[in-house]
């Protein structure tokens, strides 16, 4: 059964990781919600299968879970975690696929916002063939790190398949039409959970959010499940269930909240970003120093600019 189960974080590791963080718990949240969010528009882009964009949030989350959230870009960090969930399946995609896709994401042209873009303009996220080198040596060291982290165990089970399962098993199919609506609106609910700042993911079994899921869809829809505590039997406790329910129903207000911080015009943060959320709280990092200039970056900057004279 261990292909159906994850590795679990625990009570203390969640408190510990998010306690010893230079950044206050809502800046946390704001950059995993903000981070997995690109993550799921970048594999629509790619047009990757959405397990494995699943799993790359998930290990987006695993690694900032033993690593300093602000050790790396988030973008970057993002890139390099979608690529290597898709170098490890059946469905790779290239470097350069990926960092052109990301380039478009965090440009000014890009609709990730949910904003209009009039004319997008193809400059704003035009990558020449220096800079794209740079990117690429970038994600792959990120990458290299991302593994260490994470002692090279990439394994991710995911919901939703069993929630297919238990919804058969529940003859909830018995009805095609309602079925599908409720087998539509579980997947939803299990996808829009990658997003959570609860890290939800990390903390519960497949089994258990796969049941949530079913919960809250066959309430949407108003079908009726069995009478009985149908959740015990696919291993799910009752104060669990209550837990990612609530958990699961949150986003919504996560989303609006996230608005009001950073505006609805934004796409995406960065660290530049929340270190200027975290100074007009009046919190500063003493052991911080400001980031060095890329000398790399600097020199491709002046290569395109001259060939571009």
């Amino acid at each position: 059964m261990s292909h159906l189960s994850n590795p679990i974080a625990t009570a203390d590791q969640v408190f510990t990781n998010v306690t010893n963080n230079v950044l206050p718990l809502e800046l946390q949240d704001s950059v995993r919600f903000y981070t997995a969010r690109l993550t799921q528009a970048a594999g629509i882009l790619l047009r990757l299968p959405q397990s494995i964009t699943a799993q790359a949030n998930v290990l987006l989350y695993r690694y900032w879970l033993v690593d300093d959230i602000m050790r790396h870009e988030f973008s970057d960090l993002s890139a390099a975690v979608i690529y290597l969930a898709a170098k490890i399946s059946a469905s790779p995609r290239s470097l350069r696929s990926i960092t052109n896709v990301y380039a478009y994401l965090i440009s000014t042209s890009s609709t990730l916002s949910g904003t209009t873009v009039p004319e997008p303009d193809p400059k704003s996220y035009y990558l020449s063939e220096n800079t794209y080198i740079t990117k690429r040596n970038k994600l792959l060291h990120i990458e290299g790190q991302t593994l260490n982290a994470l002692g090279f165990n990439t394994h991710v089970a995911l919901p939703h398949p069993l929630a297919i399962t238990y919804l058969q098993t529940m003859d909830v199919f018995t009805s095609p039409k309602t079925g599908k609506e409720v087998a539509k609106r579980t997947i939803e609910y299990l996808n829009t959970a990658l997003l959570s700042p609860q890290m939800l993911y990390l903390t519960h079994q497949p089994a258990s959010l796969a049941t949530a899921a079913i919960y809250l869809a066959a309430r949407d829809k108003s079908v009726r499940l069995p009478e009985c505590e149908w959740w015990e039997v696919f291993d799910c406790e009752r104060e669990e269930l209550g837990f990612l329910v609530v958990g699961m129903g949150s986003l919504e207000g996560v989303v609006k909240r996230e608005a009001e911080r950073w505006g609805k015009e934004k796409g995406m943060i960065s660290r530049k970003d929340v270190r200027e959320e975290m100074w007009k709280m009046g919190i500063r990092n003493e052991n911080e120093v400001e980031e060095p200039l890329d000398e790399e970056d600097e020199l491709n900057k002046l290569l395109d600019a001259r060939v571009g004279a």
